[in-house]
């Protein structure tokens, strides 16, 4: 009979995510892993093989974390254009500030690479895309259109708060937003 799992694995993947960031992938290791959870490298390695099956875990548990917050904050943000401000400055909050954005990137590297994980992320953003289109709806109906432009805004918004660090990123987030629903005659 198996002994009982002392730390989960969502835990350890937690932790490696966070390791990931500090450390980039390269960073990676079982032994810098067994470190910063308390298990044995050995224990990592029956759990996840090699170091290309904790990376590509952790990357996917990232993933699965932001689909799950992301549906829960849309189900229940309002279907307005200050809803869909607030999705966005809320979805934010995980960039981090200063160099803490700029070590996410190293994470998001990983992601551009990975055929999966790419195709995943072009899901989440037609998602968020077509949530953004309900909010910004006029006499025709949802504008998807509209929800891709906004998306693209939040996203620059995103890295020139990573290079203007005046302001933290979800205050450089709405305020952008809120000046891009303006020039597109949606208050926010």
């Amino acid at each position: 009979m198996p002994r009982p799992r002392s730390i989960p694995d969502h835990a350890v993947l937690d932790q490696a995510l966070v390791l990931m960031r500090r450390a980039g992938p390269e960073g990676v290791s079982f032994a810098a892993l067994a470190l910063e959870i308390g298990l044995s490298p050995a224990t990592l390695v029956q759990r996840f093989g090699s170091k290309a099956g904790l990376l590509g875990a952790t990357l996917g548990h990232a993933w699965a974390a932001l689909e799950a917050r992301t549906a829960a904050d849309a189900a229940a943000m309002p279907r307005t254009p200050a809803g869909a401000v607030g999705l966005l400055v809320g979805l934010s909050g995980g960039y981090g500030d200063g160099d803490d954005y700029a070590d996410g990137l190293l994470v998001l590297r990983e992601d551009l690479i990975d055929p999966e994980l790419r195709r995943r992320g072009a899901a989440w953003f037609e998602t968020i895309a077509a949530l953004l289109g309900a909010c910004l709806a006029d006499a025709d109906g949802p504008r998807p259109d509209l929800g891709r432009l906004m998306t693209a805004q939040w996203q620059g918004a995103v890295l020139l708060a990573g290079f203007d660090r005046r302001l933290p990123v979800a205050e450089t987030v709405a305020q952008n937003l809120r000046a891009w629903c303006r020039a597109i005659g949606r208050e926010a």
